[in-house]
C-alpha cells in the first residue's frame, strides 16, 4: 500500500501542503481534488519523489519514497508519472515509443504488449505514426500508454485527460480505468473533472487551505457535502437556508413557500439550468421546461 505520514512541504518559505496522512490499497483509485493552486500536482510530484519533504515520510509498501537529495535520478522502477507535459520522442512512431522501455530479448512478449496498449488508448490506427504529427490529445494517449507498458505498481496521473476531446474522452476513461483494475495497478489520479472520478474513484481526497478537508468515498461526499467546496466539485448547487442545496434537489412546483424570479433559462440537452432570483440570492434548478425571463416560479427541495 501507499502510506503517506504528516506531508509537509514549501516552495521556498510558501507553505503548500500540512501534515498530510493517508493510505492507498494496492489496487485502489484515489482522485486527487481542490481548487487551482491547492497542491494536487505537487503532491504527486512529491509521491514520486521529485521533490524532498520538509516533513514527513512517504512508503510504498517497505520502500520509503525519497527526494533527489538521496537519489540521483527521479522516481522509482514499481511506479510512474504522467505529468500535464508528455517527455515522448517525437521523431519515432507511437508504437516504438510505447515499447520503447520493453525489452528486446522478448520480440513476441513485446509485440502483443504494445498492441494491448495501442487498444487501450484507442490509437491502433496511429501506431506507424510518428509522434510529431499528433495533436496534442493523441500525444497524451501515448503518454499513458508508455507508462502503462512495463505494468507499474503504481501509477500517478495528473489530468490523465485534460488534452482529449470530448467525443473519444468517454470511452477513454471508461478503458484506462478499467485496465488498471483490471491489472491492480494503484492510481492515484489528481483532477477537476467530476467525470474522472464519478465511476472510477474508490476514495475522493479535497485539499484546500494545505490541508485534506474531506477523505470519503464519492457517493458519500455527494450525498453530505459539509463544505461549498465539496459540493461544487459535483455540480450546481445553492445555499438555502445556511444548507447546500442540489440544482437538481429543487422543483418547480404549483406553489410554495419558495418564490423566484427567473432571470435566464439554459439548454442543456435533456433539461434546462434555470438560473432564478430567490430573495436577492441567485439560486439555480433543473427543469424539463424552458421558462421565460422574469417569470414568477415556485420551488421545492427534495430529498
Amino acid at each position: 500500500m501507499l502510506n503517506v505520514k504528516n506531508l509537509t512541504f514549501s516552495y521556498h518559505k510558501t507553505p503548500i501542503l500540512k501534515e498530510l496522512s493517508f493510505k492507498v490499497e494496492k489496487g485502489e483509485n484515489l482522485a486527487i481534488i481542490g481548487e487551482s493552486g491547492s497542491g494536487k500536482s505537487t503532491l504527486l510530484k512529491l509521491l514520486y519523489g521529485e521533490y524532498d519533504l520538509n516533513f514527513g515520510n512517504i512508503y510504498w509498501k517497505d520502500n520509503e519514497i525519497l527526494g533527489p537529495k538521496y537519489n540521483l535520478v527521479t522516481g522509482y522502477d514499481f511506479m510512474k508519472y504522467v505529468a500535464q507535459e508528455f517527455e515522448l520522442m517525437p521523431f519515432i512512431s507511437v508504437e516504438e515509443n510505447i515499447g520503447k522501455f520493453l525489452s528486446n530479448f522478448f520480440p513476441k512478449e513485446k509485440k502483443e504488449r504494445t498492441q494491448e496498449l495501442l487498444e487501450v488508448v484507442e490509437l491502433t490506427a496511429f501506431a506507424k505514426t510518428k509522434v510529431k504529427t499528433l495533436s496534442g490529445g493523441q500525444k497524451q494517449r501515448v503518454a499513458l500508454a508508455r507508462a502503462l507498458a512495463k505494468q507499474p505498481e503504481i501509477i500517478l496521473l495528473d489530468e490523465p485527460f485534460s488534452h482529449i476531446d470530448n467525443f473519444q474522452r468517454r470511452s477513454l476513461r471508461r478503458n484506462v480505468f478499467k485496465y488498471l483494475k483490471d491489472k491492480k495497478i494503484t492510481c492515484l489520479v489528481a483532477t477537476h473533472d467530476n467525470n474522472d472520478v464519478l465511476g472510477f474513484a474508490d476514495n475522493m481526497m479535497i485539499l484546500n487551505n494545505q490541508k485534506i478537508e474531506a477523505y470519503d468515498t464519492p457517493k458519500a461526499l455527494f450525498k453530505d457535502p459539509k463544505t461549498p467546496l465539496i459540493a461544487s466539485f459535483f455540480g450546481e448547487f445553492n445555499i438555502i437556508n445556511n444548507k447546500i442545496i442540489y440544482a437538481h434537489q429543487l422543483n418547480v412546483v404549483e406553489k410554495s413557500n419558495l418564490k423566484a424570479i427567473v432571470i435566464t433559462s439554459y439548454f442543456k440537452g435533456n433539461y434546462y439550468l434555470v438560473e432564478a432570483n430567490l430573495d436577492g440570492e441567485k439560486i439555480f434548478c433543473y427543469s424539463p421546461n424552458n421558462y421565460k425571463n422574469d417569470q414568477i416560479i415556485f420551488l421545492n427541495i427534495s430529498n
